[in-house]
C-alpha cells in the first residue's frame, strides 16, 4: 500500500488528521527530540458516520526511511485524541507523520458483539466478520500476514463459520484474544489519509538530561596575601585539583563562567561598586583587554595548554566542559579600536555602555549587530570554533535575548551543521514569547522561571507547563540558584530550604544545575538585591569545602544525580503527572517510562512528595493513579524510598507525613507485587 502525506495546506482527506503534535509554528520550527527518548505524538482522528477508525504515528529518519511506527491509543473517548510514542535511534533531521484510518475490523466488532447478543442479523455478522478476516488473511506484498497470523484467522475464520456450534461460540472465535494481537499488530487499513510529515530535530541525549555544576574558575585555589594586602587569583590549574569532587557528586556537565581577559577601564569593584581598587578581579563579564578578547584566555587564568588540561581532566573523570558566551566588550577589548562599527555611538561621540535603567553598566559595551551584521556574525562563529577546538561542547550563552533572533539562528544552523554534538544553553529571564522563540530557532536548554516559582499551586501549574506541549521544543533547566539570584524562599529557610528546591529541580525537569556554593548553604542575600552578599561577580571567592559534610547538602546532591542516572524515567520531560495532594504544602508529582520505551527494558515509576514548609511537619493524602501507571489499582504496591531505604505497602491513596527535620521529601520507586 502507498501512502503519501497531505502536502500542508491541502484538503482533510478522507479519513481527517488534525491538530497533530508536537508541531512548532504548524511545522516552521522543528519539534525536538533526543536519541532514546520516547516522543509522544499526538492527534486527532475522526471520519463521518460511525464506523471505527484509528491512527498510526510513523517515524522517517534523515535518510527517508520509515524506522518506527505505533499504533496509536484514544485517550479521550469521545473527542477523537490519539497518542503513541515514538523513539528516535540516532541524531539529525528526522520526521514524522500520523496516519489515520478506517478500521472494518474494529467496525465489525462493534456490530457484532451487538446484533449477535440481540438476535438480529446473527448469520449475516458471522458471515461478514468471516469474509472480512479472509480478506485479511489473504493480504499479498508488504501488507501480508506473517504465516503465523494467517494461520489464527484462518482458524477463526472456520470458528465463525462452524454451524454445528452456537452463535456466541461462534463470534468468540472472531473476537478471540489472538485474533485481536494479529490484527494490532497487522492491521486491515482501509482509506489511509496521512497528515503531512512534521519535521523533528533529534540530538544526543546530553541536549535532553544531564546535570550542571557552574564555578568561577578563579576562585578555585584563590589566596589572600596579608603581606601584599591584596588577593592571588586561582588558576585553571588549580580549578582542575577540585574536578574529582564535582565529578563524586554525580555532575555530568562542569560550566565555566567566562574565562576570558577582563578589563580595567571602569571596572567594579564589590558588591558591584563603581570603584576597584588594585588587585580586584573586576567581572569577567566586562571581556577584553590588550591580552585579547572572547577567543583569549584570563592571564591570571593561565594558558590554553592550561585550559586544554582541564578539559582533560573533567573528561577522564566523566565530565563535559560547558563555557559562558557573552556577547558584549569591556571598553579595553581590541574590538573597540580594531572595530568601532560594532557599536552605538552617542550624540557626544561616546559609546554607549550598556543599561537597563536605572542600572548603569559602565564596564560593558554591548555589541550593535545592526551596523556589521555580517563582520559581526562571521567573528562570533569563528570565536566559537576556537573554544570547541579546545574540547568545549557546551555553550552557556549570556543574555541570548539581547541579541538578534536571526544572529542566533544563523549561529545555531551553522554550529549544528558543523558540529551536531554541541549544545547551547539560553540563559534569558525574559519574557515567554522571546524565551519560547528562542527554543525554536535551535537553543537545546533554557533557563526558566522555576527559581521564582515557590507555591503549591505555583510549583505544580509551571511543572505541568514545561512538561507539557511547549516541552517539545523549549527544554527546561532548573536553577535554584545562580551567581545573580538567590530568591527569597532560599534567603529565609537555611538547609531544609536548600534541600528542598534541590529535589524539586533535580528531580522536576531532565537538566538542572546548581551554582558552586549551593553545598554551603551559601543564603545571606545583598540588601536589598535578590543576590548573594559578596557577589562572586566581582570578587574571589574561596570556599572550604571541607564543611560539607556536615551541612550535608553535598550528599544529598550526589544521591540525586546517582537517582538520575540510575531511573530513566527521571531523564525524560514529557512524562511527569502531577498527583493530587491534600495539603496545600505538599507538592507530588510522579515520572513513569513503561517497559516498551525503558532502555532496561523494565518500566520505571518514580513518585516524588515534597514537603514545601521548612518549619513543619506536614501530612496529607496524596492521589496515585496506579493504572496510569501500568499498575494493578486493586492491588497494594512496593513503595521503596530511593532516598531513606525504607520500603512501604502503597494503594491508590496513600497518607504520608513529612517532618522537615528528618526529611525533605519522599523519592518512591513503585514496584507492582
Amino acid at each position: 500500500m502507498t501512502i503519501r502525506p497531505v502536502p500542508l495546506g491541502t484538503s482533510v482527506g478522507r479519513i481527517p488528521v488534525v491538530d497533530v503534535s508536537p508541531v512548532a509554528e504548524a511545522g516552521r520550527f522543528p519539534a525536538k527530540a533526543v536519541v532514546g527518548e520516547a516522543v509522544p505524538v499526538r492527534a486527532t482522528v475522526f471520519r463521518e458516520g460511525h464506523d471505527a477508525v484509528a491512527a498510526t504515528a510513523v517515524l522517517t529518519d534523515p535518510s527517508g526511511v520509515d524506522r518506527a511506527s505505533a499504533r496509536m491509543v484514544d485517550i479521550a473517548p469521545g473527542l477523537d485524541r490519539f497518542e503513541a510514542r515514538l523513539v528516535p535511534t540516532s541524531t539529525g533531521n528526522w520526521t514524522f507523520r500520523v496516519e489515520g484510518w478506517s478500521d472494518p475490523y474494529g467496525t465489525w466488532v462493534h456490530d457484532a458483539t451487538i446484533k449477535v447478543e440481540a438476535g438480529v442479523d446473527v448469520e449475516l455478522m458471522l458471515a461478514e466478520g468471516a469474509l472480512l478476516l479472509e480478506r485479511a488473511a489473504a493480504r499479498k506484498g508488504a501488507d501480508a500476514m506473517p504465516r503465523e497470523a494467517e494461520r489464527v484467522l484462518k482458524e477463526a475464520v472456520m470458528g465463525l463459520r462452524d454451524i454445528r456450534d452456537t452463535p456466541q461460540a461462534r463470534l468468540s472465535a472472531g473476537l478471540s484474544g489472538k485474533v485481536h494481537e494479529a490484527l494490532a499488530a497487522h492491521p486491515l487499513r482501509e482509506h489511509v489519509t496521512s497528515s503531512p510529515s512534521y519535521p523533528l530535530t533529534v540530538d544526543r541525549p546530553l541536549a535532553l538530561a544531564g546535570s550542571w555544576y557552574e564555578l568561577f574558575p578563579r576562585s578555585q585555589g584563590a589566596k589572600y596575601d596579608p603581606a601584599a594586602g591584596k588577593w592571588q587569583s586561582g588558576t585553571l590549574r588549580t580549578a582542575a585539583l577540585d574536578l574529582p569532587r564535582i565529578a563524586g557528586m554525580g555532575f555530568d556537565v562542569v560550566y565555566l563562567t567566562p574565562v576570558h581577559p577582563i578589563g580595567e577601564t571602569h571596572r567594579k569593584g564589590p558588591n558591584n561598586s563603581l570603584f576597584a581598587d588594585l588587585g580586584d578581579p573586576g567581572s569577567p563579564y566586562a571581556i577584553g583587554s590588550p591580552a585579547g578578547g572572547h577567543d583569549a584566555i584570563e592571564p591570571t587564568l593561565g594558558t590554553f595548554e592550561d585550559f586544554d588540561a582541564f578539559v582533560a581532566t573533567a573528561q577522564e573523570l566523566g565530565m563535559e566542559v560547558a563555557l559562558d558566551i557573552a556577547l558584549q566588550c569591556s571598553p579595553d577589548h581590541p574590538w573597540v579600536t580594531e572595530h568601532p562599527e560594532w557599536f552605538t555611538t552617542r550624540a557626544d561621540g561616546s559609546i554607549a555602555y550598556a543599561e537597563n535603567p536605572p542600572k548603569k553598566y559602565q564596564d560593558i559595551y554591548p555589541l550593535n549587530f545592526d551596523n556589521d551584521p555580517e563582520g559581526i556574525y562571521t567573528e562570533i562563529r569563528r570565536v566559537l570554533q576556537v573554544w570547541i577546538d579546545h574540547g568545549v561542547t557546551l555553550f552557556r550563552v549570556d543574555n541570548p535575548h539581547t541579541k538578534p533572533l536571526d544572529f542566533w539562528a544563523r549561529i545555531l544552523e551553522s554550529v549544528r551543521e558543523d558540529h551536531p554534538e554541541v549544545i547551547f544553553l539560553s540563559e534569558a529571564f525574559t519574557r515567554p514569547a522571546m524565551m519560547q522563540t528562542l527554543a525554536k530557532i535551535g537553543f537545546h536548554q533554557s533557563y526558566t522561571y522555576f527559581t521564582w516559582r515557590n507555591t503549591k499551586d505555583e510549583i505544580t501549574e509551571y511543572l505541568e507547563e514545561v512538561s507539557g506541549e511547549q516541552g517539545a521544543w523549549m527544554r527546561p533547566s532548573f536553577w535554584p540558584t545562580t551567581h545573580d539570584i538567590l530568591p527569597p524562599y532560599l534567603q529565609a529557610t537555611g538547609v531544609r530550604g536548600f534541600a528542598v528546591r534541590a529535589v524539586l529541580a533535580a528531580l522536576g525537569a531532565p537538566t538542572w544545575g546548581i551554582y558552586s556554593g549551593y553545598e554551603l548553604v551559601e543564603d545571606v542575600p545583598r540588601p536589598g538585591v535578590d543576590e548573594q552578599i559578596d557577589n562572586e561577580k566581582y570578587e574571589f571567592k574561596p570556599r572550604d569545602w571541607s564543611k560539607a559534610d556536615a551541612i550535608g547538602i553535598n550528599l544529598l546532591l550526589g544521591r540525586l544525580n546517582e537517582l538520575r542516572h540510575t531511573h530513566p524515567a527521571l531523564r525524560q520531560l514529557r512524562n511527569l503527572r502531577v498527583l493530587p495532594t491534600s495539603d496545600d504544602a505538599l507538592v507530588a508529582f510522579a515520572k513513569h517510562l513503561d517497559a516498551e520505551h525503558s532502555p532496561t527494558g523494565r518500566a520505571d515509576t518514580i513518585v516524588v512528595i515534597v514537603n514545601l514548609d521548612p518549619w513543619n511537619a506536614r501530612s496529607g493524602t496524596v492521589a496515585l493513579d496506579l493504572h496510569a501507571f501500568g499498575l494493578d489499582p486493586d492491588r497494594p504496591v512496593v513503595a521503596h524510598d530511593v532516598l531513606s531505604d525504607e520500603t512501604y505497602e502503597w494503594g491508590q491513596s496513600v497518607f504520608v507525613r513529612l517532618d522537615p527535620m528528618v526529611r525533605a521529601a519522599h523519592v518512591v520507586n513503585l514496584v507492582g507485587l
